[in-house]
């Protein structure tokens, strides 16, 4: 492991000035997802998601970005697990999307609610049938005695449900409403492009960070 120190690229594949970004931040994000999207970046819609623990102990993990609106950025999880759990005692986030191949970084912070139930309701119904009774089929986060656990829950609730399962009550949408945008641009000699939007009172402000 001794090499890792060595290990260092110089970012010179585009720059993010003032004049350039969008005034407002999501307008901002939807123009870099898109080209993030054209650009072939595989899962362009991964991201961090970190939370906090009644400990103080914070915690990561990657989930899945299903909506990007003027309201916030939507995920689908477990009610039951351990992000939830955290969630439901502290119920501020912060995500975090790499575009690697792009040398870009978005970071967003704010609060977070839960979608309603039509919303999770609408999503659910066009997943892929297996990635349904998976919904069922997992206790998320809880420790199961071997893989087997999840290939018998599998096999039975398939058996219950056939094609039709529905959503369980412990499964739907979270969505973080966010007061705080961060677009980070690498650039040569890590003099990296940084742009903070930051909420106050009810208008977006831009401003540049130093790298």
């Amino acid at each position: 492991m001794k090499s890792i120190a060595g290990m260092r690229r110089s970012y010179e594949r585009g720059q993010l000035d003032e004049a350039d970004a969008a005034s407002r931040p999501l307008a901002q994000f939807e123009k870099w997802f898109d080209q993030a999207r054209k650009a072939g970046v595989s899962e362009p819609n991964a991201m961090t998601l970190a939370t906090v623990g009644p400990q103080g102990r914070p915690s990561t993990r990657v989930v899945l970005l299903k909506g990007a609106d003027d309201h916030g950025l939507v995920w689908y999880t477990n009610y039951n697990s351990r992000k939830a759990h955290d969630l439901d005692g502290n119920p501020y986030a912060a995500l975090q999307f790499h575009w690697v191949d792009l040398e870009r970084v978005v970071r967003v912070e704010g609060r977070v609610e839960k979608v309603s139930s039509a919303e999770s309701d609408e999503y659910f119904a066009v997943r892929p049938l297996d990635s349904r009774i998976g919904a069922w089929a997992s206790p998320q986060s809880e420790v199961i005695s071997s893989r087997a656990v999840l290939v018998r829950n599998v096999a039975q609730l398939t058996t219950r449900f056939g094609l039709n399962p529905p959503r369980p009550d412990h499964w739907g949408g979270y969505r973080l409403v966010p007061d705080y945008w961060e677009f980070w641009q690498g650039r040569k000699s890590r003099l990296h492009d940084r742009i903070r939007y930051r909420l106050d009172e009810g208008r977006w402000t831009a401003e540049r960070l130093a790298p």
